[in-house]
């Protein structure tokens, strides 16, 4: 199973594919869709970052997508923009026929870090071990790649759940 994991963001918008067979995870690629401001308007930043992901959906035909959700801050209006960036990165797998996972920030460090308020050094490490070898477009990719891998975890658990429970009922 092909497995996209993006970290929503209005100037970078992180994404990473693995794969998945069994326990084993192996990376596949990795990069950041970017949104200058100076492009214009908002509305033109949403459709560059649309036409970007779109493209890694394309290119890559993951079978499974995970966006992490959006952390709110005290301002107000850049976690608004935070917000119609991250409709994109949902947007665009929906449009592409796929399921997506949604995780808290903390969920996603505590699967990868093993503790909810890890900074983002030691998920770029620990993303180093999961994934031996890779080459990490930025922390943004880092960070996609974790919400990839949290995914993938959490679907091989609902698949265990699934399997003892349709052993329970027969």
């Amino acid at each position: 199973m092909r497995v996209l994991g993006i970290d929503p963001g209005l100037r970078n918008l992180g994404w990473g594919v693995i794969d998945v067979q069994g326990a084993r995870i192996t990376h596949v690629a990795n990069g950041i869709c970017h949104s200058d401001g100076k492009e214009g308007d908002l509305a033109f930043r949403l459709v560059s970052l649309h036409t970007q992901l779109t493209e890694v959906v394309r290119l890559y035909a993951p079978d499974a997508a995970a966006v992490e959700h959006t952390f709110v801050n005290k301002d107000a209006v850049a976690t608004l923009k935070l917000g119609q960036a991250r409709g994109i990165a949902l947007l665009v797998p929906a449009q592409a026929g796929l399921t997506v996972g949604e995780y808290a920030p903390n969920a996603v460090k505590k699967t990868i870090v093993g503790v909810g308020h890890a900074a983002k050094a030691q998920i770029d490490h620990m993303i180093r071990i999961h994934l031996p070898g890779v080459q990490i477009a930025g922390p943004d990719a880092a960070d996609a790649l974790a919400i990839a891998i949290c995914h993938a975890h959490h679907m091989q658990s609902a698949g265990r759940l699934q399997a003892a429970v349709a052993r329970a009922q027969a």
